[in-house]
């Protein structure tokens, strides 16, 4: 598939460049924050090839791709005029643009907006630790020598200076100075400071009393300085001339911000961090099967909702101040729950094709990577994602029983992740496995007891700005199993034949909704071009969905943007679920009328399902009567 290409249809369809506001990826979606989410096309981009679904959550735009991300986003910002971050952000809050959002998503959004761009370096680096335990564990590396110290170094780095690359980050995701910032979090992290502070003995600055605290490694007591000091960076931005700004802005908001951050904003931001530690150590300590079935059976859910963001400055809060931490286990427990259950789907299922994906998608589940698995599958046929949540809680019951800890701090919890569980105690790492063992099978048993309907209707094909499409009431649509065939496609209309390009929607022009060709009517009326089913019937009359007896899924949509028009000049002469042949009436239109209204007749006539098919095969008409051949569809 073509990144450079998907990237453009994404950026089109999300409103153009002018309605983003901010875009990051995870390691499966594209996070955009869009100025108005009413003017992206979400039906269209969930029919997008290339794209695996689209999710409104947090305040977020999320457009699912996969593991192919990372080209895909480098791709979509490459088609930009503008840098998609912060920086370019505070001129569309500015001027209105942006819709008011309730505080639980503006601090999900600000979460995850500040710790997705920092995974790489804290993966990575965890990572590094966890080679270095498995070394030194089976005494391939001996803890005296200066391999391991530099190594050490190397993976602890990240995470002592963690402050540092967090300022940047929040800075960033706020839209003030990311290098002032970074300035902020060295001065209270200099070696003279932090040995100033270290003797546990409060010291003072201008007479008053500096609480001693230890900033290294630490999350909010940064967070907190950096979001009080975009508030006075932009304050004296505002008074101070333009010609002054980069002499005074800076010295001024440093002058101010790190004695303040010494003096209360760091050691209260200490307190609440340790608190967070202490409570969740409190909680696993004292109610630990508890809390391991809630959170290993609803974490998936959390993924979902992207409220799992919400954790993540208490997962480093407990790796930085206890040493470990209980969370990721649950994580990895959940997603390995999600390859299971695809898995179980995999031995359950009569179709081949259906087979492949859940075993392929099962396998970069337990990987870590669960979107394919989970909305690819498991969603999809609903029983086997509530078996996943099932087999997620039963695994974290044995995880809490057990005390299972992580003690580095990985990107992806699946099996590469492994070497987060290794410690002195050999047997952690042995009950994580076993864990992990125990979410696969249960979920795969649990989803091959649920079973699942596997012949469900195709949804209706989704119009550009159409009105929902009036299910059909028979089980027209053509199974998995059914293997396409050539589909000879006969003209629905009287008119002259155009191709695509020349219709006046990019959805239909760039061939996102499918291939085929279009028609400039001459007369109002519209026939069957296959025998088959009437799939779905647009309540505004504009659009025809159909379905024919071999599996071509096919679109007929009567001009551009007339689902404005609600019914007015249509006259359908089918219901949905209707069975069709040849030449059969569909629906009569009055084409002056429509024209005359300000709308453009050009009637596409598609195949949606072009993934089941190789290529398109026109006719050869220029211009053509109702029954005569279009193009035939070549399996």
């Amino acid at each position: 598939m073509d990144k450079q290409q998907l990237s453009k249809d994404i950026l089109k369809l999300v409103g153009g460049e002018e309605n983003i506001d901010q875009v990051t990826h995870c390691m499966t979606r594209l996070r955009f924050n869009l100025n108005d989410n009413q003017k992206a096309d979400k039906a269209t981009l969930k029919n997008t090839p290339g794209v695996m679904g689209v999710m409104e959550n947090g305040g977020q735009f999320q457009v699912i791709i996969g593991n192919d991300v990372p080209i895909v986003y480098n791709a979509l910002v490459g088609n930009m005029s503008k840098s998609p971050t912060a920086d370019n952000a505070s001129s569309g809050a500015s001027t209105g643009e942006k819709k008011k959002r309730n505080p639980i998503s503006v601090l999900f959004d600000f979460i995850s907006g500040m710790f997705t761009p920092i995974l790489p370096a804290i993966t990575g680096a965890g990572m590094i630790k966890g080679i270095v335990a498995i070394l030194v564990a089976v005494g391939w590396l001996s803890d005296t020598s200066s391999t391991y110290i530099i190594l050490s170094a190397i993976g602890d780095g990240a995470f002592y200076f963690l402050p540092i690359i967090l300022a940047i980050s929040a800075a960033r995701k706020l839209g003030s100075n990311m290098y002032i910032a970074a300035a902020l979090a060295a001065g209270i992290m200099h070696p003279t400071i932090t040995a100033l502070l270290a003797d546990g003995h409060n010291s003072s600055f201008m007479g008053i009393t500096v609480i001693a605290a230890t900033y290294s490694s630490t999350v909010i007591p940064i967070v907190l300085a950096v979001w009080i000091a975009s508030y006075v960076e932009k304050a004296v931005d505002r008074v101070v001339h333009a010609s002054l700004k980069l002499l005074i802005v800076p010295t001024v908001t440093l002058l101010i911000m790190v004695p303040l951050t010494l003096m209360t904003v760091g050691p209260l931001g200490t307190v609440l961090g340790n608190g967070l530690s202490g409570g969740i150590s409190w909680l696993f300590d004292n109610m630990s099967i508890f809390a391991s079935i809630l959170i290993g059976g609803t974490m998936s859910l959390l993924i979902i909702t992207g409220m799992h963001y919400a954790l993540l400055p208490i997962v480093v809060g407990s790796m930085t101040t206890l040493g470990y931490d209980f969370i990721i286990p649950l994580m990895f427990a959940a997603n390995l729950a999600q390859g299971g259950a695809a898995f179980g789907v995999g031995l359950r299922s009569r179709n081949s094709k259906t087979k492949s994906l859940a075993y392929s998608t099962g396998l970069t589940a337990i990987m870590g990577i669960t979107e394919p698995a989970m909305y690819g599958i498991n969603m999809k046929f609903k029983k086997p994602f509530i078996a996943a949540l099932i087999g997620g809680a039963i695994a974290g019951a044995f995880m809490g029983i057990f005390n299972v800890k992580s003690y580095v701090i990985t990107g992806l919890a699946g099996l590469p992740s492994i070497a987060a569980f290794v410690s002195p105690a050999i047997s952690t790492l042995i009950y994580a496995l076993v864990g992990g063992l125990i979410a696969i099978v249960a979920a795969a048993i649990i989803t091959y007891i649920l079973g699942f309907q596997e012949e469900n209707a195709s949804e209706p094909v989704a119009a550009p700005a159409a009105e929902p499409a009036t299910p059909a009431t028979t089980s027209a649509a053509v199974t998995e199993e059914a293997k396409a065939q050539d589909e000879q496609v006969f003209s629905p209309i009287t008119g002259e034949v155009k191709p695509l390009s020349e219709v006046p929607d990019p959805a239909f022009s760039e061939e996102i909704m499918g291939k085929g060709f279009a028609i400039q009517p001459s007369e109002g009326r519209v026939v069957s071009p296959i025998n088959g089913t009437v799939f779905s019937l647009s309540k505004s009359g504009h659009a025809i969905g159909l379905v024919s007896d071999t599996g071509a899924e096919m679109l007929i949509h009567i001009g551009i943007d007339t689902v404005k028009l609600k019914g007015q000049f249509f006259s359908p002469k089918v219901q949905a679920g209707a069975k069709v042949s040849v030449g059969d009436v569909l629906m009569e239109f009055d084409r002056e009328q429509i024209e005359k209204a300000g709308y453009t007749t050009i009637t596409p006539v598609i195949i949606t399902n072009m993934h089941q098919y190789e290529s398109i095969e026109s006719a050869g008409r220029t211009t053509i009567k109702e029954k005569d051949l279009l193009f035939t569809a070549k399996a």
